[in-house]
C-alpha cells in the first residue's frame, strides 16, 4: 500500500469514525481532516485530478470552519460555576455547553433542612429535584424503602409517568439541591427538541437504577 492509498483509506475511515463521536466540534474537526485527505487523494490518483470532487470537498471544509468558529464564540461565553460545572460533568455531560446554560437558566439551587419533607405521597410534584449533596429517605406508607444520595433526582417518576408522588421524600440531613420546575422544563424542551432525548435518558436512567432489585 503505497502513501496515496493510505490517504485514500483515512479520508473514509476518519468519516466512519464521525458517525460514532457524539461531539460535534471534536466531530466537525475530523470532517474537515477527512475532507483534506479526499482532496488529496483525488487530486494525486486518477489520471487527471477530480475537481468537482476536490471542489466540494473544500466547500464541505470552509462549512466546518465556519461552524466550529461558532461553536467556540458560543463556548466561550458560558461561564459556569464549580457545583454546575460539576452537574454539567457528572450528570449532563452529553448536553452541549449552551444547552446546560439553557437548562441551568430554568433551575434554582435551594437547600433543605434535616427532616423536611420534599415530597409528600399522593401529592402534586411541582419540581423534579436533583440532590447535589446529602441524604434523603423514600418513604412509602411510613416505610423507608430507599435512601437517595448526591446526583440522584426526587420527582422524576411523577414527572416520566405522570401523576403525583407515590413516596414520601424526607431530608436525613441538610440538603443542597437543584429545583427544576416540571412546568417550564417541558416548555423548554418543546423549544429545543433536542434537548429532550438527553434529558429523558438523563431521568430514565436514574429511574431505572432505582427500580433495579439490586439498587440499594
Amino acid at each position: 500500500m503505497d502513501l496515496l492509498d493510505l490517504t485514500g483509506h483515512i479520508a473514509f475511515a476518519l468519516i466512519a469514525l464521525s458517525y460514532l463521536v457524539k461531539d460535534i466540534l471534536l466531530l466537525r474537526f475530523l470532517s474537515i481532516v477527512a475532507s483534506t485527505a479526499g482532496i488529496i487523494f483525488n487530486y494525486f490518483v486518477p489520471a487527471t485530478p477530480l475537481w468537482i470532487v476536490i471542489y466540494w470537498n473544500v466547500a464541505f471544509i470552509i462549512v466546518h470552519i465556519y461552524h466550529i468558529a461558532f461553536i467556540l464564540k458560543e463556548r466561550s461565553s458560558v461561564d459556569f460555576s464549580d457545583e454546575e460545572k460539576e452537574l454539567y460533568e457528572t450528570v449532563f455531560q452529553n448536553f452541549s455547553p449552551v444547552e446546560f446554560m439553557k437548562f441551568l437558566r430554568i433551575c434554582i439551587w435551594s437547600n433543605a433542612k434535616e427532616n423536611d419533607l420534599l415530597t409528600e405521597q399522593g401529592k402534586e410534584v411541582e419540581n423534579i429535584m436533583l440532590i447535589y449533596n446529602g441524604t434523603v429517605s423514600v418513604e412509602i406508607d411510613k416505610h423507608e424503602v430507599a435512601q437517595l444520595k448526591d446526583g440522584q433526582f426526587i420527582g422524576e417518576m411523577s414527572y416520566i409517568r405522570g401523576g403525583p408522588a407515590s413516596a414520601n421524600c424526607v431530608a436525613l440531613t441538610p440538603i443542597k439541591y437543584l429545583a427544576i420546575p416540571k412546568n417550564e422544563l417541558t416548555q423548554l424542551l418543546q423549544r429545543n427538541p433536542t434537548m429532550r432525548t438527553v434529558v429523558h435518558t438523563v431521568l430514565s436512567t436514574d429511574l431505572a437504577k432505582k427500580l433495579s432489585p439490586d439498587a440499594f
